[in-house]
């Protein structure tokens, strides 16, 4: 099988793109390997042009769309995507370490399979999906994002993944859910800081549900045509783009569909730092620091803020009539 459990797995040997993006020989093994290319800024730029929804289209005379762009307009005409180096050797993931240079090394014997998805709480019934199940089940799609951290960095990465909400509509939530959470595994012997009192391990995240519907929000299960990572969140992570990386939880392994706000991790360890909405928001400061600029990795000095990471066409209808700085 083409897809190495995770104790053999080198990032070096990871699937290259063009099998990855074929679902059934990734999974079954099938189809020879073929060497593929990463994605480029003017490739993604060049053939596609927005539609409705933060959905793209083909431009005239272009393929069948396969890389979405979340609108022409959110690619400046300065902006690259970030160096794979970069992506995958500076992250936060602080099961592993508060470093962020040391989980590429401290995850890579994470055990990535079999791995399930337990789906919970308010739905027609409880449901339970092995990671490569899903793969089976929904077409991936490539999506090039602006990433934005509360430290103020910031990145654009192309994920390979699938629509949140198509995920959603297979568990069948029920009409009294209004919140969706996610849980990242909790295993200290795997991951060494869920022995320390950093957190109440383990972390959990959460979306409103009409937030999670928005056709942004994405589970993503590759970036730059490979396999996730370890450091990254393999197997299955949450890509939120207009909000702040730490709402995009890592390594999920369950789902809940309930009616009342989750109590999600930074916002229950320091409230008065992190809100359950995450928004990026340059107006709204963090406590110790401005969120006005940010540094894009491989750059130097600093380049303004949009608000909500420039999806703001896209998803402020989401909150129409809050008080941004209040919920953020």
């Amino acid at each position: 099988m083409l897809l190495k459990k995770a104790p053999d797995l080198r990032y070096s040997d990871i699937t290259p793109k063009k099998l990855y993006l074929r679902r059934r020989e990734f999974i079954a093994g099938s189809a020879a390997l073929a060497a593929g290319a990463l994605v480029s800024g003017a490739k993604a730029t060049a053939l596609f042009s927005p539609g409705a929804g933060g959905q793209s289209t083909p431009a005239a005379g272009g393929p069948a769309p396969r890389l979405i762009i979340a609108s022409r307009d959110n690619l400046a005409g300065d902006e690259k995507i970030t160096p794979i180096e970069d992506t995958t050797g500076y992250t936060n993931f602080y099961e592993f370490s508060t470093a962020k240079r040391d989980p590429t090394n401290l995850a890579r014997d994470l055990r990535t399979r079999p791995w399930a998805v337990a789906i919970e709480g308010l739905v027609k019934r409880p449901l339970s999906f092995e990671v490569d199940d899903l793969l089976r089940m929904f077409p991936i799609e490539e999506r090039v994002y602006r990433w934005r951290c509360v430290e103020a960095w910031s990145m654009v990465i192309p994920w390979d993944g699938f629509p949140l909400a198509d995920f959603i509509k297979k568990c069948e939530p029920a009409p009294q859910a209004k919140f969706v959470e996610f849980t990242t595994l909790y295993d200290p012997k795997q991951m060494p800081m869920q022995n320390d009192r950093l957190l109440q391990w383990p972390y959990v995240e959460g979306l409103r549900l009409d937030e999670a519907m928005h056709p942004l929000a994405l589970l993503a299960v590759g970036m730059y045509g490979e396999p996730l990572p370890p450091q990254n969140g393999a197997p299955l992570r949450l890509v939120v783009p207009w909000k702040y990386g730490f709402k995009s939880i890592k390594s999920v392994v369950k789902v809940s569909f309930v009616d009342k706000m989750p109590k999600t991790a930074w916002s229950r360890e320091n409230p008065e730092e992190y809100g359950f909405y995450a928004n990026v928001n340059p107006n709204v400061s963090h406590p110790r620091w401005s969120q006005a600029k940010e540094r894009r990795m491989g750059e130097s000095g600093k380049r303004p803020t949009l608000m909500f990471n420039g999806y703001q066409d896209q998803v402020e209808s989401l909150y129409a009539g809050m008080n941004l700085r209040k919920n953020y």
